[in-house]
């Protein structure tokens, strides 16, 4: 891939991720057990990237998604939260990737990720609170991550067998 085909791509990515993140942000709370709880959905563009690009360009799209979405529908209290969840939930990512296809999957990726973020969140509201108390909130939390990490994981999954220039980018990764 050239130099400008990867900038568009990446350029590509983010924007769907920010599409993505205002359209989530729109929909009512999905989970009437665990307030602000959402899906995460714009974590299948990060998976994506995550499996077509390198490490350094997968952190330009996340940087690129937190910070438009936070300038055209949040606040600073929205970019802290989905910043942190966000930075943390990469690292996650990245980390478990590194096991390798075959000891753990692209779903597997995206549970981390989704776990991770829940994390994220709470370490920034625990730290606003001034309290670890609201760390109590991890595993409702958790088992919601995990639930939408299976999801997000099927779906990029998918996207990225069955979308050919995917598979092709995937292919140029490994």
């Amino acid at each position: 891939m050239t130099k400008n085909q990867r900038i568009v791509y990446i350029a590509l990515l983010a924007a769907q991720a920010v599409i993505i993140s205002i359209l989530e942000r729109a929909i009512p709370f999905p989970f009437a057990i665990a307030p602000g709880a959402k899906l995460g959905m714009a974590n299948i563009i990060t998976c994506m990237a995550l499996y077509t690009l390198s490490v350094k360009d997968v952190t330009k799209v996340v940087l690129i998604r937190i910070t438009l979405s936070a300038l055209l529908g949040g606040n600073l209290s929205s970019f802290m939260y989905s910043a942190s969840g966000a930075i943390l939930s990469l690292l996650g990512m990245i980390l478990v990737k590194q096991l390798g296809p075959s000891r753990i999957s692209l779903i597997g990726v995206s549970v981390a990720g989704a776990i991770m973020h829940n994390v994220g969140q709470l370490l920034i509201a625990s730290w606003i609170a001034q309290t670890w108390t609201v760390l109590l909130y991890l595993p409702v939390m958790s088992f919601i991550g995990i639930l939408s990490g299976i999801a997000i994981g099927i779906i990029a999954n998918y996207l990225l067998t069955h979308v050919e220039k995917l598979v092709y980018y995937r292919y140029l990764n490994e």
